[in-house]
C-alpha cells in the first residue's frame, strides 16, 4: 500500500486551499495520507490539514526558520522525512510547489513527476505538455521515492469533516543559512487569491495602459473576484507578473472567468483549461477567446466594463 506525505503549503499560519486538491490527487493514488506542516509554534494550520477527508495523520514540524518558509530550509527537512518509509513525496503545483519539489527530488536523487493532472495508478500520470496542447502519460518506476507536484486545477479540494491525529514531529536535518527573508510584500491588497478564487476577472492589451486597468480592478472588486492579466499585459507593464494567467504564468480552475480585451493566445487558453464558465469581451468578432468563451460580448471594452461595474454594483 502507497504511504504518501502531503508537503502542505501555509501563509501567516494559515493553511493554503491548495493543500487540499494536493490530498485529492493522493485520495486517487490510494493508500496512507499523511500531511506535513512546517510552522514556528502555531498550529492552526495543522488543526485545519486534519479535518481534510482522507488524512489520517498530520506531522507538524516544529522549526523557528520555518516562521518564514523557504524552499532552501525546508527541502531538507522534506527529506528527512521523506525516509521515513513514503512511496510518494507529493506538493501542490503553486509557485512554493514549484521552487520546493526540485530541490526534494534533488536532494533525493530521484526525478520528479511534474504537473499531475490525472491519476492512473500509483505511479501512472497524465500531466500535460506543449503548452496544455498534449497530454503525455507517465509511469514511474516502482523502485523509488515518487516526488510530484499537482496541478490543483484538474483535482476538486478534498472536503473537509476529518479529524486526523496532530503529531509533533522532530526532524534531523541540517538547514542552510545562504537564504534569508528580507521583506514580503503582497501586490493583490484585499482581493481573493487569484489561484483559489471562484470569480476572475483578467485584463489584456487591449486596455492599452497601467491606467486604464483600473477599469478591471473596480470590476473584480465590484463582484469580489481576484485578477489577472494576459502575458501580453504582463509584458507591457501594466500589471506585475504575479497577475499572469497562462501556461508560463498561473493555472486557474475559477467557476467564472472574465476575459476582457484578451485575444486568446494558446498560451493563455492553457491556463484556463479548466475554468467554468468563460466569458469574454473584445471589439474583435474573430479573436479566438470566443472560440471557447460559454458567453462572449463583441464591444468597446471602455464602455462596456464601466455599464458593467454600474450594473453589478447597485
Amino acid at each position: 500500500m502507497s504511504k504518501i506525505l502531503i508537503v502542505a503549503e501555509t501563509l501567516n499560519d494559515a493553511l493554503h486551499p491548495t493543500t487540499a486538491k494536493a490530498v485529492a490527487c493522493a485520495q486517487a493514488i490510494g493508500g496512507d495520507i499523511h500531511v506535513a506542516v512546517f510552522g514556528a509554534g502555531v498550529k492552526t494550520a495543522a488543526e485545519d490539514a486534519a479535518q481534510i477527508d482522507g488524512v489520517t495523520e498530520v506531522l507538524y514540524v516544529q522549526n523557528d526558520e520555518n516562521m518564514a518558509p523557504r524552499a532552501a530550509t525546508l527541502a531538507p527537512q522534506v527529506v528527512a522525512l521523506a525516509g521515513e518509509g513514503y512511496s510518494h513525496v507529493l506538493a501542490a503545483n503553486t509557485t512554493t510547489g514549484k521552487d520546493l519539489m526540485p530541490r526534494v527530488a534533488a536532494l533525493l536523487g530521484v526525478p520528479q513527476v511534474t504537473d499531475i493532472m490525472t491519476v492512473h495508478g500509483p505511479r501512472d500520470f497524465d500531466r500535460p505538455t506543449y503548452a496544455g496542447n498534449a497530454i503525455t502519460r507517465v509511469q514511474a518506476p516502482g523502485d523509488f521515492t515518487l516526488v510530484g507536484t499537482v496541478r490543483t486545477a484538474s483535482f476538486t479540494a478534498a472536503k473537509l469533516g476529518n479529524s486526523a491525529s496532530v503529531s509533533d514531529k522532530a526532524v534531523d536535518a541540517e538547514l542552510p543559512t545562504h537564504t534569508r527573508v528580507v521583506e514580503l510584500k503582497t501586490g493583490g491588497g484585499d482581493r481573493p487569491d487569484l489561484q483559489t478564487a471562484p470569480k476572475v476577472v483578467s485584463g489584456g492589451r487591449a486596455l492599452g495602459s497601467s491606467e486604464s486597468f483600473d477599469i478591471i480592478f473596480k470590476l473584480a472588486d465590484t463582484m469580489g473576484a481576484g485578477c489577472g492579466a494576459s502575458r501580453a499585459a504582463v509584458d507591457a507593464g501594466y500589471v506585475p507578473n504575479d497577475m499572469q494567467v497562462g501556461q508560463t504564468g498561473k493555472i486557474i480552475a475559477p467557476d467564472l472567468y472574465v476575459a476582457i480585451g484578451i485575444s486568446g493566445a494558446i498560451q493563455h487558453l492553457a491556463g484556463i483549461k479548466d475554468a467554468g464558465t468563460i466569458v469574454a469581451i473584445n471589439n474583435d468578432e474573430n479573436a479566438p477567446i470566443f472560440e471557447i468563451a460559454d458567453l462572449g460580448l463583441v464591444g468597446d471594452l471602455f464602455e462596456i466594463v464601466p455599464q458593467l461595474t454600474e450594473a453589478l454594483g447597485s
